[in-house]
């Protein structure tokens, strides 16, 4: 005990000092041990998520999800008008998914930077237009940015490519992260929806393609892992790859390699999803697995 009698007022200073610093050195412990409690909680819920995740996945071949958003955002009314008059796809949609649909084309478009080439003003249905290509595309995946992908080159028309000194109308370039298209073109893709024509989606494939193969998301994974199932089923299957082969349903650009296979086949899938079905049902299956296709129509 402390007789007050004997204390002077520096000596009770320095007392109160040090308990006051006691204290706040014990608040600051305790939060400090509770921020590390929380952290470690973070870390503990998140790897037992991945391995429900991955079981799930294991067995139903799709995300567990893909549509949690906490606060969804709205294409002025001009860009909804676009997609609206020149977007089939998103027409199709129920209320819901039109939504998430719009949601995604929003982020889509401030994720990306766009450049105009040889004369080309970027404006709103460029941008709504070539970005709804890639939502749709993606609209199975959790993640549907294609991170790959930094900016979206616009030329006019047919562009000179120095990767191999040709004139092009489309082109991914993975190095330069840099999706290039004509738009003439491209827009020239949708004027006939079912003839498996279709040079956005060509070449969005073709950056899906190589940006699952370089992320280990759920959705990129899934890809991946499915299109070396569909490989494996071709090498496997000479009756298939046979009748692949000279049915004429896939253009013969599709032989290419596997790049321009898989681009091809997909520009299939989208465009004539009932022909494709009843011709190639095995082939079908895996591409609407690669994509988590779930919806009506498909």
């Amino acid at each position: 005990m402390i007789k007050l009698a004997n204390v002077t007022p520096n000596t009770l200073s320095y007392f109160m000092l040090n308990l006051v610093l006691s204290r706040d050195v014990d608040m600051s412990s305790t939060i400090l041990l509770g921020i590390l409690v929380v952290f470690l909680l973070g870390i503990i819920f998140n790897y037992i998520f991945k391995m429900v995740e991955m079981a799930y996945v294991m067995k139903y071949r799709k995300p567990m999800y893909n549509h949690v958003y906490l606060y969804l955002k709205r294409l002025d009314k001009s860009q909804r008008l676009i997609l609206e008059k020149q977007f089939t796809f998103y027409n199709k949609l129920p209320n819901k998914s039109k939504r998430y649909f719009e949601h995604r084309v929003f982020r889509f478009i401030e994720d990306k930077e766009f450049i105009g080439r040889s004369g080309v003003e970027i404006n709103d249905e460029i941008k709504v237009l070539i970005s709804a290509t890639a939502v749709m595309l993606t609209f199975g995946f959790r993640d549907f940015y294609i991170g790959l992908i930094s900016k979206i080159v616009v030329y006019p028309t047919k562009f000179y490519s120095k990767t191999n000194d040709a004139y092009h109308k489309g082109e991914f370039n993975p190095k330069l992260e840099a999706l290039v298209v004509s738009w003439e073109d491209f827009k020239e893709g949708y004027k006939t929806a079912d003839d498996n024509l279709n040079l956005g989606i060509h070449e969005l494939t073709h950056a899906i393609h190589i940006n699952s193969i370089k992320e280990r998301d759920v959705s990129s994974t899934i890809f991946s892992d499915t299109f070396k199932e569909l490989s494996d089923l071709l090498v496997n299957d000479e009756a298939l790859r046979a009748r692949l082969m000279t049915s004429g349903y896939f253009r013969k650009y599709a032989f290419t390699n596997q790049f321009e296979f898989l681009a091809v086949v997909i520009e299939n899938f989208i465009e004539t999803p009932n022909t494709f079905q009843l011709e190639f049902p095995e082939i079908y299956v895996k591409v609407k697995q690669m994509l988590n296709f779930n919806i009506v129509g498909y």
